[in-house]
């Protein structure tokens, strides 16, 4: 049994649970899961349990804990080493944690529009100013990294950078943002990706509604 176990919130709507637990799964690390569902609001009072900030994601390892999507990819990737988290040439490297930066940070607009939800039918809804002006520049970052690496993935292997652009496929796929053929290309890559797959299918098996993340 792991010494590692991911505190995580709905598959269907928690977005940042599914950077880190794609990003563990895909690359053969093995963790306990432990799902604790929104309430209402999109939060949970018994986060507070185990997580400084009330929030999910959060990794613990033995008595150790570490929180937020990129800090537990990044302590993943120094516990092990060999995973292939990151890309291993030291530009690539850089590249993918730069852009992994980009998305933790920004592209508000189309967070804030289209939030993750799979189970949501495919359609298309009415924009907010600056959603186009994100999905231009991620779709700029990914044509970028593959066209320098050969794909099929941000950096040939799948990793860290892919994990964190998740659910952005998914934002993609479900309102219809793009008709792009090497943005769709790259989005098939990752929708049938085994741990991709993996996830998806326990979020449509999920019954909880979260009427906040119901675009």
């Amino acid at each position: 049994m792991s010494d590692l176990t991911l505190y995580i919130g709905n598959k269907n709507y928690s977005s940042w649970s599914m950077r880190p637990w794609i990003a563990l799964t895909a690359c053969g690390i093995a963790f306990n899961e432990k799902l604790i569902p929104f309430d209402d609001t999109g939060g949970n009072p018994l986060f507070r349990e185990f997580s400084p900030t009330g929030r999910v994601p959060l990794l613990q390892h033995g008595e150790f804990r570490v929180w937020e999507s990129l800090a537990i990819i990044e302590y993943a990737a120094e516990l092990f080493p060999d995973a292939g988290i990151w890309p291993a040439d030291r530009e690539s490297r850089s590249l993918a944690r730069s852009i992994s930066m980009e998305m933790l940070s920004g592209f508000r607009a189309l967070r804030g529009a289209c939030p993750m939800n799979i189970r949501r039918h495919r359609r298309s809804i009415a924009l907010p100013e600056g959603v186009m002006d994100d999905v231009a520049r991620i779709s700029t970052i990914w044509r970028e990294m593959r066209q320098r690496s050969g794909g099929p993935f941000l950096f040939g292997a799948f990793s860290g950078a892919d994990a964190m652009f998740a659910p952005v496929v998914n934002r993609f796929d479900t309102y219809e943002l793009t008709d792009d053929p090497e943005t769709l290309d790259y989005m098939a890559a990752m929708k049938t990706d085994p741990a991709w797959i993996k996830w998806r299918d326990a979020a449509l098996a999920e019954t909880w509604i979260v009427a906040a993340d119901e675009a």
